[in-house]
């Protein structure tokens, strides 16, 4: 079932949402200082694209300093364009009876749109 889930998923706005995270990472490769942005967001660029039975957690260090800025940073950069391009598709799924999973996803990747580092993704 995840499998059609995750097939839906990529019409009902995750081949989107994917593009976005594409392009932010290889405008981010473009330095030499923006490579862990763009590595980070590849990940992330694969989870918009498979989100059915996928998650993400905090990992044990994600508490440092070095996280919350590079969290900040990319807040800037491309996270709070993106965590709005998750709310409005969020919003506009929820409308129908058969948008409303799609659209809790959209709020889920939401949340990691504004602070990606410091988390990995696993398999439920």
């Amino acid at each position: 079932m995840s499998f059609l889930g995750n097939i839906l998923w990529i019409i009902f706005g995750g081949f989107i949402i994917a593009i976005e995270y594409f392009v932010a990472s290889i405008i981010m490769m473009l330095t030499i200082i923006g490579i862990p942005f763009g590595l980070q967001t590849l990940k992330m660029a694969d989870l918009a694209l498979w989100p059915f039975k996928r998650d993400t957690r905090t990992t044990s260090v994600s508490s440092g300093c070095a996280y919350t800025i590079l969290n900040l940073f990319w807040l800037i950069i491309g996270g709070f364009w993106i965590f709005l391009t998750h709310i409005v598709l969020g919003l506009l799924l929820m409308v129908t009876l058969i948008g409303i999973p799609f659209g809790l996803q959209h709020f889920k990747l939401a949340s990691l749109a504004l602070n990606p580092f410091g988390r990995e993704i696993y398999t439920k």
